[in-house]
């Protein structure tokens, strides 16, 4: 906890779901947080629920607009940024592409722009997806050093941002900030309420006694608790942070093959941990293009930074229910999401696969 006290942080995107628990993880460890971001994306939120707003100084700006992004890293003089601000759903990307593109790779192209020129700055972690790979559907998992592609705008848009990061890399930041992309798997867990997202949709519909209806039963995806992705792009910056700038480069952080599952398992699973849940309905509404195989190699982050998931799938969905059905129940949200990033920090440091949810 150390290396974070007093540490100036800044993370862009701290509204949404994923930024909303890093921002309560960095704040416990005792960095000074600036977050910037539109407001929350979805009714409710983890960014209100937890009312983050009071334990961050949170900027309401849009990455799109290059003057905001500059503003805020100049006056938070961050020593670290986490870029996590994006438009996350493949869905939502035939919807709108431009916007998608616009926030995605020109939103990383203004928040580069802005730390490369702004001093003190001296690491960056770019968080892009496990979906920026060229996706052939085939069995193999995808290593760091495979092409980049994208069928779908939001695939394209995290591969394009991948290499935007990439170039920065190489033409500006060979003595300037040290700079990492991150490519997690599906991340999953309390507080989320996004749409269009499988794990929402089921809490929706099992908290109103309905039928979830299931899109793509076969799909398979390497799904993974969201503290399992936070706490490899924490390692990351560590390290990033302590000077080792052979950390600044590409790394995925996915689950076990074992956790690798079809969309089916995890509704039956979550059905079982909820309890008295209607069995599953077919969504026969309008279908776009979704991968329907997508496998992510780890061996990179196991043998350079000793990372590995601290939780296995089924203990991951405990965890979601349990975080559900504590704050139906009146507790307070950042007090049951603190208590479970506490435990999830002491078993990852345990290495233990025994944790109470």
């Amino acid at each position: 906890m150390n290396s974070w006290r007093g540490r100036r942080v800044l993370v862009t995107g701290h509204t949404g779901f994923k930024g909303s628990w890093l921002s309560l993880w960095l704040n416990a460890l005792g960095a000074e947080v600036t977050g910037f971001a539109l407001p929350p994306p979805s009714e409710p939120s983890l960014f209100a629920a937890a009312r983050i707003d009071q334990i961050v100084h949170h900027v309401e700006g849009d990455i799109r607009d290059l003057t905001a992004v500059r503003a805020v890293v100049e006056a938070s003089r961050p020593e670290l940024i986490f870029h996590l601000a994006a438009q996350p759903l493949v869905r939502i990307s035939y919807r709108e592409p431009v916007e998608t593109y616009a926030t995605n790779v020109m939103g990383t192209v203004h928040l580069l722009e802005a730390a490369r020129r702004a001093p003190g700055v001296k690491a960056i972690v770019c968080v892009t997806s496990d979906k920026c790979y060229e996706n052939r559907e085939w069995v193999w998992p995808y290593r760091e050093s495979d092409p980049m592609g994208g069928h779908d705008p939001y695939s394209s848009s995290k591969g394009c941002a991948e290499l935007v990061a990439a170039a920065y890399r190489s033409s500006f930041f060979a003595n300037g900030p040290a700079l990492a992309t991150v490519r997690a798997g599906n991340v999953i867990g309390g507080g989320d309420w996004a749409e269009d997202r499988l794990v929402p949709d089921l809490v929706r519909a099992f908290e109103a006694g309905a039928a979830p209806l299931i899109r793509s039963p076969d799909a398979v995806r390497p799904w993974q608790h969201v503290l399992e992705a936070l706490g490899g792009y924490l390692q990351i910056a560590e390290r990033l942070l302590a000077g080792e700038r052979q950390f600044a480069d590409a790394w995925n952080f996915g689950p076990s093959d074992d956790d690798t599952r079809p969309v089916s398992w995890i509704v039956e699973r979550m059905r079982a941990a909820w309890g008295g849940a209607p069995q599953p309905q077919a969504d026969h509404g309008s279908r776009v293009h979704e991968a329907g195989l997508l496998r992510l190699d780890c061996s990179k982050a196991r043998a350079a930074l000793g990372w590995r998931p601290a939780l296995n799938l089924e203990q991951t969905l405990d965890w979601i229910v349990a975080w559900h059905k504590a704050t139906g129940r009146g507790e307070d949200a950042r007090a049951v999401t603190l208590a479970q990033i506490a435990a999830y920090s002491a078993a990852a440091s345990q290495g233990s696969l025994s944790v109470a949810a």
